[in-house]
């Protein structure tokens, strides 16, 4: 069975996941790439460096965000959202931006990408500290997807 997802739903599934895509479009050319979030009911929150993404988001601040949860190839959940990228360089937006990163529930094994400092999950007294660039997207509008197997054919 095939349905569109409520809101209700599709919270659960942006709040639930830390790994996402990200695209970005600027000078006639799209980007998606996979990254690790921190979500608070409102805003996308993520850590980065200087590169590709951060270049477009810099030109066109207008991106679009996917995130799945896929049990198997029949029973899935996908949500697809728009809004707009901000650089977070005001100290207390930072500030706010790096807490939600440490906060998040991540899996014990995790990639060096998710790790925000080399002494990782412990985080420097003074948060001010970790290097990078920090972004939040406000998310304006979200859509969402679902497959679940009929047990009956299976």
């Amino acid at each position: 069975m095939f349905g569109k997802m409520d809101n209700t739903q599709i919270e659960k599934v942006i709040s639930d996941n830390f790994v996402g895509r990200l695209g970005c479009n600027a000078d006639g050319k799209t980007y998606i790439v996979p990254i690790s979030y921190a979500y608070d009911g409102e805003y996308i929150y993520f850590h980065t460096y200087e590169g590709m993404k951060v270049d477009m988001m810099r030109k066109n601040p207008n991106v679009c965000f996917q995130v799945d949860k896929m049990d198997n190839m029949a029973s899935w959940e996908s949500v697809i959202a728009w809004g707009t990228s901000e650089e977070l360089t005001n100290p207390k937006e930072r500030k706010v931006g790096l807490q939600n990163l440490i906060d998040r529930v991540l899996p014990k094994i995790s990639s060096k990408t998710v790790q925000l400092t080399t002494q990782w999950p412990f985080p420097p007294d003074d948060i001010s500290m970790i290097n990078g660039i920090i972004f939040r997207i406000n998310l304006h509008e979200k859509s969402g997807r679902f497959e679940k197997m009929d047990p009956q054919v299976y």
